[in-house]
């Protein structure tokens, strides 16, 4: 293998979309010609489904009777949950679980799938994490927003206002990303014609791992650990002085600060001013973060780490109610619909996905031959 090896395929174009633009270079997310400044905040889920999909299904309707329908939908995955499922599945993780669950939601390339996969980390995840702590699961509210329904199936009790625009907020923040890792991997299997199910297993597949949606919950394991505002440059040196990664710092894209970053500390402080977010945490949070800053500026010079989505994710995560060892699976809850576009698009507009590969074992060797077994 020699240096110049691609192996993670920076540069090659796989993909020409209509659904986001990522520009690493000025820091900037484009959601289908809308920017995510403008809309995150702004938008329910539901809104950012009927922008994702225009044109991916016949007879898209508006975002207020999609919204109905997405209700609908949360209610028919709930019923493919099983009086056994608790004794089965509580020992998984949250996104363990969730997987597991959604595999029973059959395949198919119309809407009313579409909108069932869009459910099912919602209602699955909201049950798993019911049985975990000892309660049973809580059925669907069909005319609530997705976001509001989601957090009174995980706590049993309405969420405010203030709660569900955060959540939403995090929904829309990040319901597509250009070609991440598991989107590439549901566009993979979609150009197989395998159907949506099939694609969006095999995005949430992708997201399990480390290195792409299992990063949100450690940030708030640093924070824990550092305890006060005024330890964090001793804590963060210490960790420097380790060799340890700082969670919630650098992207692979961006070469600036991540938009998304930007968006879901605005979603925390509006949570805050209505009183959702214990004040000292924010406090502390910010001082890490600028600390943090500081120390990766004069240790790295020649490296941009800036605070990437994780950061804030997890403290928007934690403030509306959601533990951390759910946070892979509520991502997956929003990235799901622009796993759903990208399938679509891919099945509409592209063809079997079949890279080239370059052979670098051994050459062939001469051929040997076998000894036969003795005459008995």
């Amino acid at each position: 293998m020699t240096d110049d090896d691609n192996n993670g395929l920076e540069g090659v174009v796989a993909a020409h979309t209509v659904l986001s633009e990522v520009d690493g270079a000025a820091g900037r997310l484009v959601l289908r010609g809308h920017a995510l400044d403008d809309i995150a905040g702004r938008w329910r889920y539901e809104d950012m489904l009927a922008l994702l999909w225009q044109d991916f299904f016949a007879q898209l309707p508006s975002a207020p009777e999609l919204a109905l329908a997405l209700g609908r939908a949360r209610t028919d995955v709930a019923a493919l949950l099983r009086a056994d499922d608790h004794a089965m599945l509580s020992a998984l993780t949250p996104l363990e679980a969730m997987r597991a669950l959604l595999a029973r939601v059959p395949d198919g390339d119309d809407l009313p799938t579409a909108l069932r996969l869009v459910a099912a980390p919602v209602v699955f995840t909201a049950a798993v994490l019911r049985w975990k702590a000892g309660e049973p699961a809580l059925v669907p509210e069909p005319e609530a927003s997705h976001a509001a329904d989601f957090l009174r199936m995980v706590s049993g009790r309405p969420a405010t206002w203030a709660q569900a625009a955060a959540l939403d907020a995090y929904l829309v923040t990040v319901a597509d990303h250009g070609l991440n890792a598991s989107t590439f991997a549901a566009r993979v299997v979609a150009s197989t014609g395998a159907g949506l199910a099939s694609a969006v297993l095999a995005g949430l597949s992708a997201l399990k791992g480390p290195l792409h949606g299992g990063a949100p919950g450690p940030v708030l394991d640093m924070l824990d650990a550092i305890g006060h505002a005024d330890a964090a440059a001793h804590w963060l040196e210490a960790a420097l002085d380790r060799g340890e990664r700082l969670m919630g710092f650098g992207h692979r894209i961006y070469r600036v600060r991540d938009p998304r970053a930007d968006a879901l500390k605005k979603a925390l402080r509006q949570l805050a001013q209505a009183g959702g977010v214990e004040a000292g945490r924010v406090a502390l949070a910010e001082a890490v973060e600028r600390t943090a800053l500081a120390s990766l500026q004069a240790r790295k010079p020649g490296r941009v780490l800036e605070t990437n989505v994780e950061f804030y994710t997890a403290l928007l995560l934690e403030a509306v109610g959601l533990p951390r060892e759910a946070f892979t699976a509520v991502f997956a809850a929003g990235r799901v619909g622009g796993w759903v576009a990208h399938a679509r698009e891919q099945v509409q507009r592209g063809r079997l996905i079949r890279p080239q590969s370059v052979y670098v074992g051994p050459a062939p060797a001469a051929a040997t031959r076998v000894a036969e077994p003795a005459a008995v």
